[in-house]
C-alpha cells in the first residue's frame, strides 16, 4: 500500500515522512495555508530519494507557470485541482493527477475521459479546492465508472478510518494532509501511525484500483 503525504512545508517533516515509509510527497503551490515557496520546495526535494514521487498541487494556474515551477523544483507529477480542461492537461509535459470533488453521483462524469495518469477523488470543495479534510460517501464510487483509470481517492482520511477506507475501496495508494495534523501543523506521530496502518492493512491490489487520499 503506497502512501502520499501532502501539504509538506519543511524539510524535517518531509524526511521523517519518507523514513516512515511515504512513497510520495505533495507540495501546494496554490492558495492554501500549506502553500510553499518555490525556493523552499526545491531545497526539500533535493534531499528526497529519487524513487519518492514529488507532486506539485496547482489550481487554475497557467501552463507556463506550472512548467516553470515543476522544472525548477524537480517535480515528478503535477496535480491539477481546479477547472483545467482536458486539452490543458494534454499540453503539459509532466504526468498529471487530476482532482475532482465528489458531491453527488454525477461528479465522475466530467473525469471519465480526462487525459491523466491518475484521477484524484476528493471531498466537496471547502474554503480551498483541496486539503479541507472533508470526506464523501465512499460507497457511491464504483470501479466500473472509472475503468482503466488509476485513482487517488481523497478527503477526510486519518489514522482512525484509513483501514476501513482501504478495505472498502481497495486502493493502490492513500494520501493524507489535514488528517495528520495537530492544530494546523503536521504531527510526526500521526504521520507515522497513519503510514503504519495504511501499509499494514493490505498489500497489493489490481490494475484498476483506487488510491485513497486524504487531503
Amino acid at each position: 500500500m503506497k502512501v502520499k503525504i501532502c501539504g509538506i512545508t519543511d524539510l524535517t517533516t518531509a524526511i521523517a515522512a519518507v523514513d516512515y515509509g511515504a512513497d510520495a510527497i505533495g507540495f501546494v503551490f496554490a492558495e492554501s495555508k500549506r502553500k510553499i515557496t518555490v525556493a523552499k520546495a526545491k531545497d526539500i526535494i533535493t534531499h528526497l530519494p529519487k524513487e519518492v514521487l514529488k507532486v506539485g498541487v496547482f489550481v487554475n494556474e497557467s501552463k507556463e507557470k506550472i512548467e516553470e515551477i515543476a522544472s525548477t523544483v524537480g517535480l515528478t507529477h503535477v496535480q491539477l485541482h481546479g477547472d483545467e480542461t482536458p486539452a490543458f492537461s494534454e499540453s503539459l509535459s509532466f504526468p498529471v493527477i487530476k482532482a475532482v470533488g465528489i458531491h453527488d453521483d454525477q461528479s465522475l462524469q466530467e473525469i471519465v475521459n480526462y487525459p491523466c495518469e491518475y484521477v484524484l477523488l476528493d471531498g466537496p470543495k471547502g474554503k480551498y479546492r483541496g486539503g479541507n479534510g472533508l470526506s464523501f460517501d465512499w460507497s457511491s464510487i464504483s470501479s466500473k465508472e472509472l475503468k482503466g483509470k488509476k485513482v487517488i481517492l481523497a478527503g477526510g482520511l486519518h489514522e482512525e478510518n484509513v483501514e476501513d477506507a482501504i478495505k472498502l475501496i481497495q486502493p493502490d495508494m492513500v494520501d493524507v494532509s489535514s488528517g495528520v495534523e495537530t492544530d494546523g501543523k503536521k504531527d510526526l506521530n500521526k504521520i507515522q501511525t497513519f503510514i503504519n496502518k495504511a501499509k499494514g492493512s493490505q498489500t497489493g491490489g489490481t490494475s484498476n484500483e483506487f488510491i485513497y487520499t486524504a487531503e
